[in-house]
């Protein structure tokens, strides 16, 4: 094997395991543990409106022609996502005196 394709083959090696470390980093949740959705099971797809109602024929341009629609609730990551909350605390009108 001549030092040309030795090199190549290395330098091809070291990318593709790059490609998997990266993956695998970026495939683990980085605020903890999500749990999967409950609409769509984690999948991140749900049956498409154009199937629930079709006679036979299924396609739309939401579904592509597949018959499964990207999940409304998780955006189809298949996770669950963190409701954001708003808490608001009053103080008491009439304070007691003690």
């Amino acid at each position: 094997m001549s030092p040309v394709v030795a090199y190549q083959l290395a330098t091809g090696l070291s990318v593709l395991v790059g490609a998997v470390l990266v993956k695998t980093v970026m495939d683990k949740p980085m605020a903890g543990p999500m749990t999967r959705c409950p609409s769509c099971n984690g999948t991140g797809r749900v049956n498409c409106m154009c199937s629930r109602w079709s006679d036979g024929d299924v396609g739309c341009r939401s579904c592509a022609g597949s018959g499964r629609s990207a999940c409304s609730s998780c955006g189809g990551s298949g996770t669950g996502r963190p409701l954001p909350v708003q808490v608001s605390v009053r103080p008491p009108s009439n304070p007691r005196p003690y």
